[in-house]
């Protein structure tokens, strides 16, 4: 079924309750002939692990909100609830899901995973936005899923901010990923959805020789690609690196990112 304005897929895109960048970013990154709705994830918890837990737990009452719109794909836009539930929860979940409803369920922390194997990564640094607590577990959960965490850099929140990585902005993001010592570093990832990147990926594409991707980035390449080739994710091999290193070079979106900033 084609929609008027989604030629390409309309997509499920589940959101953190207040979460200012997953939309605008999608907006930028996605094909023009894509589409997405977006639900929120809520949470009552004021402790960011709870939160997180509390997502992965409300993950079928947050899909209902979709009601039967003829979705092509599901997006979770949150990497922590990832980092919280585990790679073998997290898998057993994917899996659950696609074989429920049909279609690719695409999180964004197995996104980033995707593209760390197609860009033939395994010793990474990360640009963290997180507090101390949750990038650890964010290193954890990245060892359990095979790659070495080399190195880390964290970002600072500006004092009396809203909320300590939405307020973060792309200078905080470039300054922290050029912080970064490249050394023996094969891939960067700056974490989380809510940190915005692009801007700072067209400046600097790679640290050292090291490709540099992000959550959102990888986590719209990856639904893009899964709309594209209308497969599952939960077993299917990750795209060619070919493709996302495309994305990382910004030739799709560059001049969408510009005319959004005009």
């Amino acid at each position: 079924m084609s929609l008027e304005y989604a030629p390409g897929g309309l997509v499920g895109v589940l959101v953190p309750q207040a979460n200012t960048t997953v939309e605008p970013e999608l907006h930028i990154l996605l094909p023009p002939t894509v589409a997405f709705l977006g639900a929120r994830l809520t949470s009552p918890h004021a402790s960011i692990a709870d939160r997180m837990r509390d997502y992965i737990a409300s993950l079928d009452a947050t899909l209902a909100q979709f009601g039967n719109a003829p979705l092509g794909a599901l997006a979770l836009a949150v990497t922590g609830a990832s980092y919280y539930t585990g790679a073998e929860a997290e898998d057993a979940a994917v899996a659950r899901i696609e074989d429920r409803l049909g279609i690719p369920f695409v999180t964004a922390a197995r996104a980033v995973r995707d593209s760390l194997l197609a860009l033939g990564a395994r010793r990474i640094g990360l640009v963290s936005p997180y507090p101390p607590d949750v990038t650890a577990a964010s290193a954890a959960y990245w060892t359990a899923r095979g790659f070495e965490v080399v190195r880390i850099a964290e970002t600072k929140a500006p004092d009396g901010a809203f909320h300590p990585i939405y307020a973060l902005g792309s200078d905080a993001a470039l300054a922290t990923l050029e912080s970064l010592d490249p050394a023996g570093l094969e891939a960067v990832v700056m974490l989380g959805t809510g940190m915005p990147t692009l801007r700072a990926i067209l400046a600097r594409p790679v640290v050292g020789t090291a490709p540099v991707t992000s959550s959102m980035l990888s986590l719209a390449w990856r639904v893009a690609e899964a709309l594209a080739h209308g497969r599952g994710t939960a077993d299917a091999p990750p795209p060619p690196g070919e493709s996302l290193r495309r994305w990382i070079a910004g030739e799709a979106w560059r001049e969408r990112l510009a005319a959004r900033s005009a």
